[in-house]
Protein backbone atom coordinates (compact mmCIF):
# COMPACT_ATOMS: atom_id res chain seq x y z
CA UNK A 1 0.00 0.00 0.00
CA UNK A 2 1.20 3.33 -0.82
CA UNK A 3 1.92 6.26 1.73
CA UNK A 4 0.77 9.48 0.13
CA UNK A 5 2.98 12.34 1.24
CA UNK A 6 1.00 15.26 1.18
CA UNK A 7 3.92 18.30 1.30
CA UNK A 8 7.53 18.12 0.99
CA UNK A 9 9.64 16.89 3.87
CA UNK A 10 11.00 20.69 4.50
CA UNK A 11 7.46 21.68 5.39
CA UNK A 12 7.07 19.67 8.37
CA UNK A 13 7.18 20.53 12.06
CA UNK A 14 6.59 24.25 10.74
CA UNK A 15 6.07 26.06 14.29
CA UNK A 16 4.76 29.41 12.16
CA UNK A 17 1.24 28.34 10.89
CA UNK A 18 -1.18 30.87 11.77
CA UNK A 19 -4.17 29.86 14.03
CA UNK A 20 -2.48 26.67 14.28
CA UNK A 21 0.70 27.73 15.77
CA UNK A 22 -1.38 29.74 18.36
CA UNK A 23 -2.57 26.59 19.91
CA UNK A 24 0.64 24.72 19.18
CA UNK A 25 2.80 27.42 20.85
CA UNK A 26 -0.14 27.31 23.99
CA UNK A 27 0.99 23.93 25.02
CA UNK A 28 4.92 23.91 25.30
CA UNK A 29 4.16 27.29 27.21
CA UNK A 30 2.18 25.40 29.91
CA UNK A 31 4.53 22.24 29.05
CA UNK A 32 7.97 23.99 29.62
CA UNK A 33 6.38 26.22 32.87
CA UNK A 34 4.92 22.78 34.74
CA UNK A 35 6.58 20.13 34.17
CA UNK A 36 9.27 20.15 36.91
CA UNK A 37 11.73 17.36 38.10
CA UNK A 38 9.35 17.35 40.99
CA UNK A 39 6.12 16.72 38.95
CA UNK A 40 7.87 13.91 36.51
CA UNK A 41 8.48 12.39 39.89
CA UNK A 42 4.74 12.31 41.08
CA UNK A 43 3.57 11.36 37.50
CA UNK A 44 5.34 8.23 37.65
CA UNK A 45 4.36 7.40 41.37
CA UNK A 46 0.72 8.22 40.12
CA UNK A 47 0.51 6.27 36.37
CA UNK A 48 3.17 3.10 36.58
CA UNK A 49 0.47 0.92 38.93
CA UNK A 50 0.04 -1.53 36.33
CA UNK A 51 -3.40 -2.01 37.28
CA UNK A 52 -5.57 -1.51 34.17
CA UNK A 53 -5.51 -4.96 32.52
CA UNK A 54 -7.26 -3.78 28.71
CA UNK A 55 -6.71 -5.07 25.51
CA UNK A 56 -3.83 -3.95 23.07
CA UNK A 57 -6.95 -3.30 20.47
CA UNK A 58 -9.10 -1.48 22.95
CA UNK A 59 -6.68 0.97 23.60
CA UNK A 60 -6.15 1.30 19.98
CA UNK A 61 -9.92 2.59 19.77
CA UNK A 62 -9.59 5.24 22.37
CA UNK A 63 -7.62 6.93 20.72
CA UNK A 64 -10.17 8.09 17.96
CA UNK A 65 -11.29 9.94 20.34
CA UNK A 66 -7.74 12.31 20.69
CA UNK A 67 -6.19 14.51 18.73
CA UNK A 68 -2.52 15.50 19.33
CA UNK A 69 -2.50 19.69 19.73
CA UNK A 70 1.03 19.68 20.14
CA UNK A 71 1.24 18.27 16.39
CA UNK A 72 1.40 21.18 13.62
CA UNK A 73 1.19 18.18 11.03
CA UNK A 74 -1.71 16.53 11.25
CA UNK A 75 -5.23 17.11 12.54
CA UNK A 76 -6.91 14.02 13.00
CA UNK A 77 -7.69 11.24 15.74
CA UNK A 78 -4.12 10.00 17.20
CA UNK A 79 -5.21 6.16 15.83
CA UNK A 80 -4.99 7.72 11.77
CA UNK A 81 -1.29 8.69 12.50
CA UNK A 82 -0.51 5.51 14.29
CA UNK A 83 -1.71 3.76 10.81
CA UNK A 84 0.27 5.71 8.31
CA UNK A 85 3.64 5.38 10.39
CA UNK A 86 3.20 1.85 10.33
CA UNK A 87 2.12 1.67 6.95
CA UNK A 88 4.78 3.59 5.38
CA UNK A 89 7.09 0.83 7.46
CA UNK A 90 5.28 -1.72 5.52
CA UNK A 91 5.65 -0.38 2.79
CA UNK A 92 9.23 -0.60 2.68
CA UNK A 93 9.33 -3.69 3.95
CA UNK A 94 10.76 -2.79 7.25
CA UNK A 95 10.97 -5.86 9.97
CA UNK A 96 7.26 -6.91 11.07
CA UNK A 97 8.65 -5.98 14.59
CA UNK A 98 9.33 -2.46 13.27
CA UNK A 99 6.08 -2.07 12.11
CA UNK A 100 4.44 -3.04 15.26
CA UNK A 101 6.14 -0.03 16.97
CA UNK A 102 4.77 2.37 14.01
CA UNK A 103 1.49 0.87 14.96
CA UNK A 104 1.70 1.66 18.91
CA UNK A 105 4.58 4.03 19.42
CA UNK A 106 2.07 6.83 20.90
CA UNK A 107 -0.51 4.26 22.79
CA UNK A 108 0.49 5.96 25.56
CA UNK A 109 -1.29 8.93 25.21
CA UNK A 110 -3.95 6.86 26.08
CA UNK A 111 -2.91 7.66 29.44
CA UNK A 112 -5.03 10.49 29.16
CA UNK A 113 -8.31 7.88 30.02
CA UNK A 114 -6.71 7.79 33.67
CA UNK A 115 -6.04 11.69 33.88
CA UNK A 116 -7.15 14.70 35.19
CA UNK A 117 -7.05 18.34 34.17
CA UNK A 118 -4.79 19.36 37.58
CA UNK A 119 -2.50 16.76 36.59
CA UNK A 120 -2.26 17.80 32.87
CA UNK A 121 -3.03 14.50 31.41
CA UNK A 122 -7.12 14.51 29.93
CA UNK A 123 -7.82 15.07 26.76
CA UNK A 124 -8.44 18.89 27.64
CA UNK A 125 -5.10 19.42 29.08
CA UNK A 126 -2.51 18.03 27.06
CA UNK A 127 0.61 19.44 28.61
CA UNK A 128 1.41 15.89 30.64
CA UNK A 129 0.98 13.66 27.78
CA UNK A 130 2.41 15.08 24.16
CA UNK A 131 4.64 17.38 22.81
CA UNK A 132 8.67 16.90 22.21
CA UNK A 133 10.29 15.92 25.51
CA UNK A 134 13.50 17.39 27.33
CA UNK A 135 15.25 16.27 30.40
CA UNK A 136 14.49 17.87 33.82
CA UNK A 137 16.92 17.93 36.46
CA UNK A 138 19.85 20.18 34.04
CA UNK A 139 19.55 23.27 32.11
CA UNK A 140 17.10 23.34 29.48
CA UNK A 141 18.58 23.74 26.15
CA UNK A 142 17.81 26.07 23.27
CA UNK A 143 17.10 22.84 21.15
CA UNK A 144 13.72 23.13 22.83
CA UNK A 145 10.69 24.14 21.05
CA UNK A 146 9.96 27.97 21.91
CA UNK A 147 13.14 28.08 23.63
CA UNK A 148 12.04 31.38 25.44
CA UNK A 149 9.59 29.38 27.15
CA UNK A 150 12.20 27.98 29.17
CA UNK A 151 12.86 30.55 31.63
CA UNK A 152 9.04 30.07 32.60
CA UNK A 153 10.26 26.99 34.43
CA UNK A 154 10.43 27.04 37.98
CA UNK A 155 13.07 24.85 37.95
CA UNK A 156 15.11 27.40 36.08
CA UNK A 157 15.76 29.32 39.43
CA UNK A 158 16.95 26.04 41.03
CA UNK A 159 20.57 26.40 40.82
CA UNK A 160 21.03 22.44 41.45
CA UNK A 161 18.95 21.97 37.77
CA UNK A 162 20.17 25.11 36.28
CA UNK A 163 23.56 23.85 34.92
CA UNK A 164 24.76 21.45 31.73
CA UNK A 165 24.92 18.54 34.08
CA UNK A 166 22.42 19.31 36.66
CA UNK A 167 21.89 16.22 39.12
CA UNK A 168 23.34 13.86 36.62
CA UNK A 169 27.14 12.77 36.11
CA UNK A 170 29.24 13.32 32.87
CA UNK A 171 28.42 9.97 30.51
CA UNK A 172 25.68 8.52 32.74
CA UNK A 173 23.60 7.60 29.55
CA UNK A 174 20.40 7.97 28.00
CA UNK A 175 18.54 5.95 30.20
CA UNK A 176 19.37 7.68 33.49
CA UNK A 177 17.88 10.86 32.76
CA UNK A 178 14.66 11.70 33.77
CA UNK A 179 12.53 13.39 30.87
CA UNK A 180 9.40 15.11 31.03
CA UNK A 181 6.46 13.19 31.35
CA UNK A 182 4.52 11.92 28.33
CA UNK A 183 3.28 9.30 26.85
CA UNK A 184 6.73 7.72 25.32
CA UNK A 185 7.65 6.70 28.76
CA UNK A 186 4.35 5.76 30.09
CA UNK A 187 4.45 3.56 26.88
CA UNK A 188 7.82 2.03 27.03
CA UNK A 189 7.29 1.41 31.24
CA UNK A 190 3.72 -0.61 30.39
CA UNK A 191 5.81 -2.60 27.64
CA UNK A 192 8.97 -3.32 30.21
CA UNK A 193 6.59 -4.50 32.72
CA UNK A 194 4.47 -7.22 30.24
CA UNK A 195 5.51 -10.26 30.42
CA UNK A 196 4.72 -11.59 27.02
CA UNK A 197 6.43 -8.39 25.19
CA UNK A 198 9.17 -10.08 22.82
CA UNK A 199 9.75 -6.31 20.83
CA UNK A 200 13.37 -6.24 20.09
CA UNK A 201 15.66 -3.81 22.58
CA UNK A 202 15.94 -1.38 19.06
CA UNK A 203 11.97 -1.03 19.10
CA UNK A 204 11.95 -0.32 23.11
CA UNK A 205 14.46 2.30 22.50
CA UNK A 206 12.04 3.58 19.74
CA UNK A 207 9.16 3.64 21.59
CA UNK A 208 10.71 5.86 24.82
CA UNK A 209 12.89 8.52 22.66
CA UNK A 210 10.97 9.24 19.60
CA UNK A 211 9.48 12.62 21.01
CA UNK A 212 12.97 13.62 22.61
CA UNK A 213 13.74 16.08 19.86
CA UNK A 214 16.08 18.83 21.77
CA UNK A 215 17.98 15.76 21.34
CA UNK A 216 17.92 13.33 18.47
CA UNK A 217 17.40 16.22 16.28
CA UNK A 218 18.52 19.49 18.03
CA UNK A 219 22.12 17.78 19.16
CA UNK A 220 21.31 18.41 23.08
CA UNK A 221 22.55 16.12 26.21
CA UNK A 222 25.63 14.80 24.29
CA UNK A 223 27.26 15.64 27.69
CA UNK A 224 25.71 12.49 28.67
CA UNK A 225 25.66 10.54 25.76
CA UNK A 226 27.42 6.61 25.83
CA UNK A 227 29.07 4.52 22.80
CA UNK A 228 25.45 3.11 23.36
CA UNK A 229 23.60 6.19 22.96
CA UNK A 230 25.36 6.51 19.35
CA UNK A 231 23.14 3.39 18.67
CA UNK A 232 19.93 4.71 20.03
CA UNK A 233 20.17 7.63 18.02
CA UNK A 234 20.51 6.20 14.76
CA UNK A 235 17.81 4.07 15.39
CA UNK A 236 15.66 7.09 16.25
CA UNK A 237 16.61 8.95 13.48
CA UNK A 238 15.70 5.90 11.20
CA UNK A 239 12.10 5.57 12.99
CA UNK A 240 11.86 9.28 12.88
CA UNK A 241 11.35 9.31 9.15
CA UNK A 242 7.94 7.37 9.41
CA UNK A 243 6.81 8.95 12.81
CA UNK A 244 7.08 12.13 10.99
CA UNK A 245 6.83 11.97 7.41
CA UNK A 246 4.14 9.36 6.76
CA UNK A 247 2.14 12.01 8.07
CA UNK A 248 -1.23 12.99 5.14
CA UNK A 249 -4.54 14.15 4.89
CA UNK A 250 -5.13 10.25 3.51
CA UNK A 251 -6.70 8.05 6.26
CA UNK A 252 -6.12 4.26 6.37
CA UNK A 253 -8.64 2.05 6.77
CA UNK A 254 -8.52 1.01 10.10
CA UNK A 255 -10.98 -2.23 9.87
CA UNK A 256 -9.16 -3.02 6.70
CA UNK A 257 -5.17 -3.28 7.76
CA UNK A 258 -6.19 -4.67 11.33
CA UNK A 259 -6.11 -8.56 9.97
CA UNK A 260 -2.58 -8.27 8.71
CA UNK A 261 -1.50 -6.67 12.34
CA UNK A 262 -2.94 -8.91 14.04
CA UNK A 263 -0.71 -11.93 14.24
CA UNK A 264 1.85 -9.16 14.49
CA UNK A 265 0.89 -7.67 17.50
CA UNK A 266 0.36 -11.55 19.31
CA UNK A 267 3.57 -12.43 17.85
CA UNK A 268 5.73 -9.89 20.08
CA UNK A 269 2.83 -9.28 23.06
CA UNK A 270 0.98 -12.03 23.14
CA UNK A 271 -2.76 -12.74 23.30
CA UNK A 272 -3.82 -11.24 27.00
CA UNK A 273 -4.11 -8.17 28.17
CA UNK A 274 -1.76 -5.42 28.50
CA UNK A 275 -1.54 -3.90 32.29
CA UNK A 276 -1.61 0.20 32.13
Amino acid sequence: METTIAKEKTEFRNYEQGDITAAVKEHYRKMRSRQTYDYVQRMKKKYLTFERPMDLWDMMERLNALVDVSDPDLNLPNVIHLLQTAEGLRAEGRPDWMQLVGLIHDLGKAMYLFGSDEDGTSQAEQWGLVGDVFAVGCKFPDSCVYPEFNALNPDSLVDLYNTDLGVYAPGCGLDNLELAWGHDEYLYQVLKNHKDNKIPHAGMVMVRYHSFYPWHTGGAYKQFMTAEDEQYLDWIKDFNKYDLYTKSPKVPDYNELKPYYEPIVEKYLGKGPIYW
